[in-house]
Formats: C-alpha cells, sequence, structure tokens
C-alpha cells in the first residue's frame, strides 16, 4: 500500500468551486496508485463563518479572556467541518470517503490548550481504512490528550498534522497546498521579477519561514528534516512541479559559490514596533527578570540586540501597547517606535563567504533605506528598517543578489 499525505489549506477549501480543485488533485493521486490520506484546514478565511477567526470571535464575544479548553473545543470545529464536507464531496465525485477528526485519526497530543505537541500516532484505523480502499479526511491541527481533552497544535498546525501522520504512516512524501505561488525568491506583491524556487533545503526553508515568508510551518519543517521526508508545496489548482524541499547540500567555506547564488530568497515582516530600553546597564538578574515578565505577558521578542551601551528587541505593532504596560510595571522605562519592517536575506551558500553584508548594505543604501538594527545567522542576515521602503528594499536586495537570472535552482 502506498499512502500519499495531502494537506489543502482553509483558503482552497471556502466555497464548492474550489472544493472541487481539491477533489481532482485527491483523485489524480488515487489514479496514480496511491492511497490518499488528506488533512484539511478550517474553510475560508477571517470573517467566513467556519474560518477559525470566526470561531475565536464567536467565544471573545462571550467573554475577553476565555477558557483555554473550551477554545480549543471550539475552534477544533473548523476542521471538523471542512473534514466531513470535503469527504462527502469526494464521495459525489464517485470515490470513497471517509472524515475523522484527530482523535478518531489516533493524534494523541501532550494536553497543552492552544499550542500542543503531537506525542504519537496511533496509526491502525487510518491505515485499516486505506486498506478498504476508502480515501480518508483528517481534520487538521488537533488532536486528543492522555486525559480525553481536544487540544490544539496552534497556527498553522495543519502542516504539522499532515508531516506527522505521514512520517507515521510511512509516507513517500508530503504534498502541501496552498492558494499562494510555490516558494519564491521574494514576495512577488512587492517584486514582479520574482520566481519560484524549485529546490530547496530544509535548513533553508526553516529559515526562511522563521523569517516571515508564508511557505510552511516551521514546526512541520522540523518533523519532516527529522524523518528525511521530503515535502511537496504546490498551488492548489495547479499543475506545476512546485517547490521541493529536501536534505539539499549546504556549503561550507571550501566550496566555491558563483557570486549570484550566495542568496536563496529574500523574506519581509512587516508591523514590527522597536523597543529601546533606556536604562541599558541593567545589572544580575534584572535583564532575566525583564525578559521572564514580557515571555510571562505572552510577548514574543525579536532581533535582540544586547550589549553594555544599548538593548534593544522588536515586537509585533500590536503588542507595542502591552510591552510597554509590562515594562512599566516592572520599573523599566523604555522608548517604542513603530511602523517597521524586518527584510532578510536567507541562503545556505552565505556561509563563509566574505562580503554578504556589505552587499546587503549596498542595495540598502541604492533603496535608501536606513538601517535600524541587524541580526545574522549562518544562514540569514536581517535588518529592521522603516516599513514605508519595504518595496523599493525587496526590489533592490533581488537585484543585487540576481535572483530573477535563469538557473537550475529556479522554475523556468
Amino acid at each position: 500500500m502506498r499512502i500519499m499525505v495531502q494537506k489543502f489549506g482553509g483558503s482552497s477549501l471556502g466555497c464548492h468551486e474550489l472544493r472541487q480543485r481539491v477533489v481532482r488533485h485527491v483523485l489524480a493521486a488515487q489514479g496514480e496508485g496511491y492511497n490518499p490520506v488528506v488533512v484539511v484546514s478550517a474553510m475560508g478565511g477571517k470573517g467566513e463563518p467556519y474560518a477559525t477567526d470566526t470561531l475565536l470571535e464567536l467565544m471573545r464575544n462571550v467573554t475577553p479572556a476565555p477558557p483555554p479548553r473550551e477554545t480549543d473545543l471550539l475552534i477544533s470545529c473548523g476542521e471538523l467541518i471542512a473534514a466531513a464536507i470535503l469527504a462527502v464531496q469526494i464521495t459525489g465525485a464517485g470515490a470513497d470517503a471517509v472524515a475523522l477528526a484527530g482523535w478518531q485519526a489516533g493524534i494523541i497530543t501532550d494536553g497543552v490548550f492552544g499550542q500542543a505537541e503531537i506525542v504519537r500516532i496511533k496509526k491502525d484505523r487510518i491505515l485499516k481504512l486505506a486498506a478498504e480502499g476508502k480515501i480518508v479526511v483528517v481534520a487538521g491541527v488537533q488532536g486528543v490528550s492522555e486525559q480525553g481533552d481536544i487540544n490544539t497544535l496552534g497556527r498553522g498546525g495543519s502542516d504539522t498534522t499532515a508531516v506527522a501522520l505521514a512520517a507515521a504512516l510511512e509516507s513517500e512524501w508530503v504534498e502541501i497546498y496552498s492558494d499562494e505561488d510555490p516558494v519564491m525568491t521574494a514576495d512577488p506583491r512587492f517584486v514582479p521579477e520574482a520566481r519560484p524556487i524549485r529546490n530547496i533545503g530544509y535548513e533553508e526553508v526553516l529559515q526562511m519561514a522563521r523569517e516571515g515568508a508564508k511557505v510552511v510551518h516551521p514546526r512541520a519543517v522540523d518533523i519532516a528534516m527529522q524523518f528525511n521526508l521530503p515535502l511537496l508545496l504546490k498551488k492548489t489548482g495547479e499543475n506545476s512541479s512546485g517547490t521541493l524541499v529536501t536534505h539539499k547540500k549546504t556549503h561550507d567555506e571550501k566550496d566555491f559559490i558563483p557570486k549570484e547564488r550566495v542568496v536563496s530568497a529574500i523574506t519581509h515582516v512587516g508591523g514590527l514596533a522597536q523597543i529601546r530600553m533606556l536604562e541599558p546597564q541593567a545589572r544580575g538578574n534584572e535583564l532575566e527578570e525583564m525578559l521572564r515578565k514580557l515571555a510571562k505577558s505572552g510577548i514574543s521578542i525579536d532581533l535582540i540586540s544586547f550589549s553594555p551601551q544599548e538593548k534593544m528587541f522588536t515586537v509585533k505593532d500590536e503588542e507595542a501597547g502591552k510591552a510597554a504596560e509590562t515594562l512599566k510595571a516592572a520599573g523599566y522605562r523604555a522608548v517604542i517606535g513603530t511602523g517597521f519592517a524586518k527584510v532578510s536575506v536567507v541562503g545556505s551558500g552565505m556561509r563563509g563567504i566574505p562580503g554578504v553584508m556589505a552587499r546587503v548594505v549596498t542595495a540598502l543604501s541604492r533603496a535608501g533605506a536606513e538601517i535600524l538594527q541587524t541580526a545574522d545567522s549562518h544562514l540569514s542576515i536581517s535588518c529592521l528598517i522603516p516599513e514605508k521602503d519595504v518595496g523599493d528594499t525587496l526590489k533592490s536586495l533581488h537585484l543585487e543578489f540576481g535572483l530573477a537570472k535563469n538557473n537550475s535552482d529556479l522554475l523556468s
């Protein structure tokens, strides 16, 4: 039996016509001799009746701080509806499909509401149904704890569900569909010359996801990398080959890397606020205490720059007010500015290659963008800039690193 796991996002399931495209992909896999196991997100996007945000708003109209257990129970319904509707539509197309909730699919979670981890999968029921020739449609994002409570995996959890199921079921690979283009060298809304990437390594796509590219959830990539499970990222309704994510070779210092290929993609995240501490000489446990208080308030920080002379970091714009209140209550003074964005160049080819930062600075200078903060790793260089300069900056970086040119890693 050849299992094929396919995952479809909510924007691909919002109406009958869109779901028909999904049905065609599923039946095509079956026609190629696979036993499809389909994972779905909640149907539609924000504001639509069965979307996760709509269900959350329904709960928050009752109370601004709903209990986590009941919140998970409610929002799991979005995926249940999607699974049931798609299974019926597949059956109507002449196949035999059955919908399963996360717990019915044997997905066991760690009991953490809202951000659960999958601890194991009891695969017998899915395998039995697949062996009977049924197409199994699984509600994503959810599982059940040992105590019998429904847990959800957080935003992007359907990707994680699909990859975890694929690993358990020994699928040959995972197809992850969305209504977006495959992995691109930059956001085509800002850079019309952006091109699809045909092959990319786990580490690179993981870094892209962490730096703002909406390609696949980082936890899903982590699992795929652990099990050496290829990911195929595709656009719903199209027959293109998409982007294949595998253990692509990374580079070391002795490799020759063409100048234009040290960077694979440009990513960006908008809507950021910069927080600069007015008492940078925090001593002893003061800095640790400040970070703990921010974490306890549910505030995630990024672009962290700590030195004896200055301490600054970024948060999302919508969390700036809460961060200011948290710091003030803890006795810290800070200056907060909003309206910034983070742009990043990502690529395994930059490892050990001198001059990459100089080229980034040149490109940003050419775009007229002021660099307010920087951070780097062996796979990326990130800069904080005014959000108004994002478009010109992305175009300039894309040009600087030759990402519009034909080469073996890009689709023609």
